[in-house]
């Protein structure tokens, strides 16, 4: 028998989901471990539950180092949520996230006959982020050694953090001073904006999640990594114009014109999802500028584009070649964001339609289009939940070819997959971010008339254990 905080001895065999490594004692009974484990490990655990087929563990100690592990860059991590595979080689990185798709097609896709891709690696795998995401809260998260420390020994303030959430922990966030997935100028900014916050906190507290009072809510900076161009958005609860003004006089001394615009976006919303209902200009025009394949695109507080602006040439670049397209294609561009895939696959299609629910989005889709003179796309606002009404308006634009769908982490509501499949479109180009619920759609896909005939693993998030996929289904 087993009990709740027993230490176990384990060798990690394998990868399971919610970045746990799986192994399995010598009784048979299967073993989860959480923590900065890597397969090959062998570790001293704590059993945290006991379910009738398995044990849930926190690493305590490691026994024997797996060849696999490297040691990480950041002093933050094991704490913060975000590059939670540092300590892992970035060629087992590869090969994981590889393992990652084929285990969710087999598994929950019930997948048993596909050609298994290589995954693409990344050519930067730190300062890739063209978008950083931070929260301000009151409750500063601490390390071991700062629980045992009296508060007049501590570095820091424990009622002021400006980062990011430990794994599982939405209350607290780790006040980051430096972040490697970012360049050297956002993290200055980020420092500047911190201590400016710091010195003004009498007229700018932190909101609680609890009382709903306070006004710092969170910071997004966004770069244009092939334009150099710089959004700043500060969100909080309303605007104050007199210290907003002070804070831009003071970005523009420090920084001259490397900030392009800052934003101070507002939102009366009682959450901490980084999200502004209304936009106040300070410096700029609200918006910055991205390039990709020679196109240039309008990004906005609040559009959706992807967050490695390298990878991501790469990803598109892929995509076009697997589309095989043909000047009188018809192509429908599900959840299609700023228009990006719309705008750079319109010179090889006779016109495409471009769905998505966010309407600064697609009011920067309709600018983009403009900006580059495409004449052959147009965008409507529309939750793609709802796709299956739009039949007569299918009727007058015409029935696709082929389909291109890049939903959000959950995947496709299954009204979406039955009005696509109902279209019959040639081909259904997926882009997923999350291996299980696209298996999940994979399978409800095939179920019909259409087979997997291409899924490759792309990494646009090294140091983390997200991957991405593009997938292609063919009619049988």
């Amino acid at each position: 028998m087993y009990t709740k905080n027993q230490i176990i001895r384990v060798k990690l065999t394998d990868l399971a989901e919610k970045n746990l490594c799986f192994g399995k004692l010598n009784d048979g009974i299967s073993v989860f471990v959480q923590g900065m484990v890597a397969i090959d490990d062998v570790v001293d655990a704590r059993i945290i539950k006991i379910k009738k087929n398995y044990l849930l563990c926190n690493l305590e100690t490691i026994v024997s180092k797996s060849l696999s592990r490297i040691n990480p860059k950041c002093k933050y991590f094991g704490l913060c949520g975000g590059c939670k595979w540092q300590h892992i080689y970035y060629n087992s990185q590869i090969s994981l996230k590889r393992k990652q798709v084929q285990d969710s097609l087999i598994h929950i896709g019930r997948f048993n006959d596909f050609k298994s891709h290589k995954c693409i690696p990344a050519d930067k795998i730190f300062y890739y982020r063209n978008k950083v995401d931070l929260s301000f809260t009151d409750l500063r998260y601490l390390s071991k050694d700062e629980i045992c420390l009296n508060e007049s020994d501590l570095d820091k303030p424990i009622n002021f953090a400006l980062g990011f959430h430990p794994s599982g922990c939405y209350s607290k966030a780790i006040d980051i001073d430096y972040c490697y997935l970012v360049n050297d100028t956002i993290n200055k900014i980020i420092q500047k904006i911190k201590f400016f916050c710091i010195e003004h906190s009498n007229i700018l507290p932190i909101y609680s999640t609890k009382t709903h009072r306070g006004e710092l809510r969170n910071l997004v900076i966004r770069h244009g990594l092939n334009t150099e161009e710089i959004m700043v958005n500060l969100i909080t609860s309303t605007h104050n114009e007199k210290i907003m003004m002070e804070l831009a006089s003071q970005l523009k001394l420090e920084f001259k014109n490397l900030i392009t615009t800052f934003v101070n976006s507002t939102t009366n919303a009682k959450n901490t999802v980084a999200f502004g209902q209304n936009e106040f200009c300070l410096i700029g025009k609200g918006f910055i500028y991205e390039k990709l394949n020679n196109y240039k695109f309008r990004i906005s507080p609040n559009s959706f584009f992807q967050t490695n602006t390298h990878q991501a040439e790469n990803l598109f670049n892929e995509l076009i070649n697997l589309c095989e397209f043909k000047q009188n294609h018809i192509v429908y561009d599900l959840c299609c964001g700023t228009g990006v895939i719309s705008i750079l696959i319109s010179k090889f299609c006779e016109k495409i339609l471009g769905i998505e629910i966010n309407d600064q989005s697609i009011q920067d889709a309709n600018i983009n289009a403009e900006i580059n003179n495409v004449k052959n796309c147009e965008f409507i606002n529309l939750d793609i939940k709802n796709f299956n009404n739009l039949e007569n308006f299918i009727n007058n634009f015409g029935k696709p070819n082929t389909i291109i769908v890049d939903p959000p982490r959950a995947g496709l509501p299954q009204k979406t997959i039955e009005t696509i499949i109902k279209l019959k479109p040639k081909k259904i180009i997926y882009i997923s971010c999350n291996p299980s619920s696209f298996a999940r759609d994979a399978k409800v896909i095939c179920e019909n008339i259409y087979e997997l005939e291409v899924c490759k693993p792309i990494d646009l998030f090294p140091q983390t254990n997200h991957v991405e996929t593009l997938s292609k289904f063919s009619i049988k």
